[in-house]
């Protein structure tokens, strides 16, 4: 059997549409430190809130222009010109609240990391610093929705003011991030989100 053959097994819900497999193979559950890029996984998890991922997916890189490049400090800028022109974008999820939740998030975005140095040192605070040591999921039914880390990492985000970071929401992001690794056994995804994690920047 080759290498490439080896590496077909995958969790399900990537199913076979292009993006979504290549978004499983290539980004969720492998770590992010980057602030810029948290913020950019954060924000979309907040725009899926009652919707599905492939959604958001299919619509990245067109949210990706209207919010300038996810760039936190422009976006906490927006004032009604902004709201408007991003409501009259087909591109996105035209959501008023969520599109006003965008700048609230931007701007609680740069107070933590006033405050905390960067925003992935608080972010991964409520892991130890490192990916959640769980056991591996067998099957999709095994992966929560919410976990103690979740609730605490929810309710510190909502008292700083960000919006739209419920519970489910944010395990959701942390899935997305790296901070756990929910690949189910048999993935081939599972080791190279093992391996990334290992060699995290110093």
């Amino acid at each position: 059997m080759s290498d490439e053959a080896l590496l077909i097994d995958r969790c399900e819900w990537a199913g076979d549409d292009p993006l979504m497999v290549a978004y499983h193979d290539d980004e969720w559950g492998m770590p992010v430190w980057d602030d810029t890029e948290l913020f950019d996984r954060l924000m979309l998890e907040c725009f899926q809130a009652g919707l599905s991922w492939r959604t958001i997916l299919h619509r990245r890189q067109s949210f990706h222009q209207a919010f300038h490049g996810w760039d936190a400090e422009r976006i906490a800028a927006y004032g009604p010109d902004d709201i408007a022109r991003l409501m009259a974008d087909p591109g996105i999820i035209r959501n008023r609240l969520k599109v006003e939740g965008s700048v609230k998030n931007a701007r609680a975005f740069l107070k933590v990391r006033e405050e905390h140095g960067t925003f992935a040192d608080f972010i991964w605070s409520f892991t130890g610093g490192g990916v959640l040591d769980r056991p591996a999921p067998t099957k999709l039914g095994e992966i929560p929705a919410t976990t103690p880390e979740s609730d605490a990492m929810s309710k510190a985000l909502k008292k700083r003011g960000f919006t739209f970071v419920g519970s489910t929401i944010i395990y959701a992001f942390m899935q997305s991030a790296g901070m756990v690794n929910d690949h189910v056994i048999g993935c081939a995804a599972r080791e190279r989100c093992i391996a990334a994690a290992a060699n995290r920047p110093a």
